[in-house]
């Protein structure tokens, strides 16, 4: 995760920044709070999201409205993500507008700004020293499926999301790990 420092350390300074201090991260506000539109459309299923800047520099998050409240809080964490990262490599340019275009082909190999908004994404929603204090130092044990799916109500996040979060934090006990 060492590559991915800067996702990291952005998302940590915009949470310090606007003094966020315990979960669940107000997502919504925060774009709002760094001139981000935030608009609920219905999408295809297959599109989570986009992140549009116009020419007059006007950004517009659209989140995909038939999405799970809480794939829509992580895919705006993933669009802010984009907006903070790369804010002059779009993935698209259409009618003079820069988008970046979140999707989900499952074959399609991640590119580096892709991983880059997630790693972001998974820091601003569940971010290590808020789970840390939740998790009294301690691990939660894998098999504790009630205890994870608490865990993930309070964040706001699905199950996978903060299973995935937890073992690369090392805060997943109960998984063997492989080499």
């Amino acid at each position: 995760m060492a590559k991915y420092d800067h996702a990291t350390k952005s998302a940590q300074h915009l949470l310090e920044e606007h003094g966020v201090q315990q979960p669940p991260v107000d997502v919504e506000a925060l774009a709002q709070q760094i001139g981000i539109r935030v608009v609920y459309e219905q999408l295809e299923d297959n599109i989570s999201g986009l992140l549009v800047v116009q020419e007059d520099n006007t950004t517009i998050a659209g989140i995909n409205s038939l999405h799970h409240s809480n794939r829509q809080r992580f895919t705006l964490a993933h669009e802010i993500g984009h907006y903070t990262l790369h804010p002059h490599s779009p993935t698209v340019w259409v009618d003079d507008a820069m988008v970046h275009f979140r999707g989900e082909d499952l074959h399609a190999p991640a590119t580096p700004e892709e991983v880059e908004a997630n790693t972001f994404a998974a820091n601003l929603l569940m971010p290590e020293p808020f789970l840390k204090q939740d998790l009294q130092g301690r691990a939660i044990d894998a098999m504790d499926e009630a205890a994870v799916r608490r865990l993930a109500q309070r964040y706001r996040v699905s199950t996978q999301a903060l299973t995935i979060r937890l073992i690369e934090l090392g805060l997943l006990g109960g998984v063997r790990q492989t080499s």
